[in-house]
């Protein structure tokens, strides 16, 4: 069984056919990132798998329910970190886990937990506004982590992030992914950033929103132990570079078709 599964989804907003005939089944633990032009639905495939929207033809399932509602099997991190000013690090990062009645005790044990992994120690009793653009997604990686999701739903998340910062988060992202493996949607705008992050690539095309291909990266990672690198070392090796300018030139052709 798939973790989620987009079954012939479409989407319309009156008239207007935003998406069409989408169909994807994700792995479990597997990482996907979708790329696309402004306007695709990338934004709105995520939503749908969140709850926050409904497709208006087909279905949307995760584990083999269709999604009705948001639910604690998925955890949505947004590009704007949308911590809660008045509240600590550390009161951030548990909040998840009081709205589910956790107890006391082991809550902060958990809390503690994602605070040493995230590199977050010294900050637990700061506030939003005292820490770095970095430090703050960190807060909210681990404030989706904490609640120990099956899918985590990611949009844009470092793309209000300075080039290194957004490096260096990127970096976390892989050690992360590697050690404490979950199913991910990941969207961006940048297609190295979904070269070096995602088992395999969707590329969209817009008007109405479709599925144009399906890139698959994993073998090319693994083959030539793309863990065991840095990102810039990653980024100077030919796989990359050929992988990137196929990524690149499927979008490049549909800005060529407007």
């Amino acid at each position: 069984m798939s973790a989620i599964e987009f079954h012939n989804v479409g989407r319309k907003f009156g008239a207007y056919e935003a998406i069409a005939d989408v169909s994807l089944a994700v792995r479990d633990k597997e990482f996907i990132a979708i790329v696309g032009p402004s306007g695709c639905g990338k934004t709105t495939l995520m939503r749908m798998v969140a709850g926050l929207e409904f497709p208006t033809e087909g279905r949307v399932t995760v584990n083999g329910r269709v999604v009705r509602a948001p639910g604690p099997d998925r955890a949505v991190v947004f590009q704007q970190f949308a911590l809660l000013p008045w509240r600590t690090v550390r009161e951030n990062i548990g909040f998840g886990l009081t709205c589910t009645g956790t107890a006391a005790s082991e809550k902060r044990k958990l809390v503690d937990h994602y605070i040493k992994m995230m590199h977050l120690d010294g900050h637990a009793d700061s506030y939003p506004h005292q820490l770095s653009g970095g430090m703050q997604q960190r807060v909210a990686l681990a404030r989706s982590y904490v609640i120990d999701p099956d899918v985590l739903l990611m949009d844009e998340p470092f793309g209000a992030l300075d080039a290194q910062t957004r490096t260096v988060m990127q970096e976390e992202l892989v050690r992360l992914a590697r050690d404490n493996p979950r199913t991910v949607l990941f969207i961006t705008h940048s297609v190295e950033e979904a070269v070096y992050l995602a088992d395999r690539i969707v590329v969209m095309g817009k008007k109405p929103g479709c599925i144009r291909e399906i890139i698959d990266v994993s073998d090319v990672r693994t083959s030539e132990a793309w863990q065991e690198l840095g990102i810039d070392e990653v980024m100077d090796l030919p796989s990359f570079v050929h992988l990137r300018t196929r990524v690149w030139r499927l979008l490049r052709s549909q800005m060529d078709d407007e």
